[in-house]
């Protein structure tokens, strides 16, 4: 009996917690220990159980850690696993073809992007190390020259470029090929923005305040630049289609104005002037994704600044409405978005760089 009243309580205090939270939205957060200095967050399922898991890179520990999901949107301890100095930007995809995601990181400080192969379950085998440029913050994984095997690139902070390394085959990767982007990309995307069929990259050029398109040839290779202003130190980029034309649009956060810049895909991979709206302080990661079920892409970001994340839901496919901000942890980096718990609706997670947890906002 007395077990019964525990999980009725449970399920009140639930419910009451959805009725107040902001906008009745979200419930208060849930923090997992990491490492030190978490930079990086990724969602995915690693091992083939068909729930979310949480991947995170750990700056000053050289680490990544991995969360299993152990149901309801709950993550066991991390299993944490060795990877090149300082790492910052990571990817989860199967880049050996046998149907496992593996995980990379690029390292910003050993100018190395780590492969972990996962060997089964979600476990992961030690890092093999590839050389890019230094200071490298961000990195995609996809298949940039159409041969149906996982390619690797980065963003290169110093030197002002992008390292692509292609795939070999069984993961393994080729020594990188190198392109100028704007000053010190912090942030890179890939997708085909023109509708070509060739995947296109995309930069946030921190240091000129622009983004950089360059536009896939074929087989791997890439235009020269073209640029686009943004708002002041761009951190993050997601090109994704935000108002329903079929045509992928382009998203920054701009650490040194407290906005996001929204660039519109006006035809070819060509992008209107931008628009802009506030966000929390010192916005340093984006996520994209339909948050309210409207089937309209909502945007999401992490405010290292303010100690909050922000969403922005979709009004009419062309503005959206002011930001409702959430608290997390302490220097909130980096941000993710999935259904956690699989309740059909997405759930935030956020990298805390400054406390060494993972926050899990689960949506009512």
């Amino acid at each position: 009996m007395k077990y019964c009243f525990l999980i009725i309580e449970t399920v009140i205090e639930i419910f009451f917690s959805c009725l107040t939270a902001w906008n009745s939205t979200f419930l208060n957060q849930t923090t997992y220990a990491v490492g030190t200095n978490p930079m990086g967050v990724v969602v995915a399922d690693i091992n083939n159980d068909n729930k979310s898991d949480i991947i995170a890179t750990n700056a000053r520990s050289n680490t990544t850690s991995v969360l299993l999901n152990t149901g309801n949107g709950t993550f066991s301890p991390q299993t944490t696993y060795s990877v090149g100095a300082y790492p910052v930007g990571v990817a989860v995809a199967d880049v050996n073809s046998d149907n496992k995601p593996d995980i990379v990181t690029a390292n910003s400080n050993s100018g190395t992007v780590s492969v972990l192969l996962n060997v089964d379950s979600g476990t992961f085998s030690p890092q093999t190390t590839y050389t890019v440029d230094k200071f490298s913050w961000s990195v995609a994984v996809v298949d940039v020259n159409s041969d149906k095997k996982l390619d690797i690139v980065t963003a290169n902070d110093v030197s002002n470029t992008i390292s692509i390394l292609l795939n070999r085959g069984n993961g393994t990767f080729s020594p990188q090929t190198t392109y100028p982007v704007g000053l010190r990309p912090f942030a890179v995307a890939v997708a085909d923005v023109n509708n070509d069929n060739k995947p296109d990259i995309v930069t946030a050029n921190y240091g000129s305040d622009t983004v950089s398109v360059l536009l896939g040839i074929g087989n791997g290779i890439f235009s020269r630049q073209t640029n686009y202003s943004v708002g002041p130190s761009p951190c993050a980029i997601a090109a994704v289609d935000v108002n329903n034309d079929n045509k992928l649009d382009i998203v920054t956060t701009n650490g040194g104005s407290n906005t996001i810049s929204i660039l519109l895909n006006t035809g070819n991979g060509t992008f209107s002037p931008q628009a802009t709206y506030p966000v929390g302080r010192a916005p340093h990661s984006v996520a994209v994704a339909d948050v309210n079920s409207d089937n309209k892409p909502d945007i999401i970001t992490a405010n290292q600044g303010s100690n909050t994340i922000s969403v922005l839901l979709n009004v009419d496919n062309v503005t959206f409405a002011p930001q409702v901000t959430y608290a997390v942890g302490y220097n909130a980096w980096s941000v993710a978005v999935a259904d956690m718990n699989s309740d059909n609706k997405p759930d935030i997670v956020i990298a805390n760089h400054g406390s060494n947890t993972i926050s899990v906002v689960l949506q009512c």
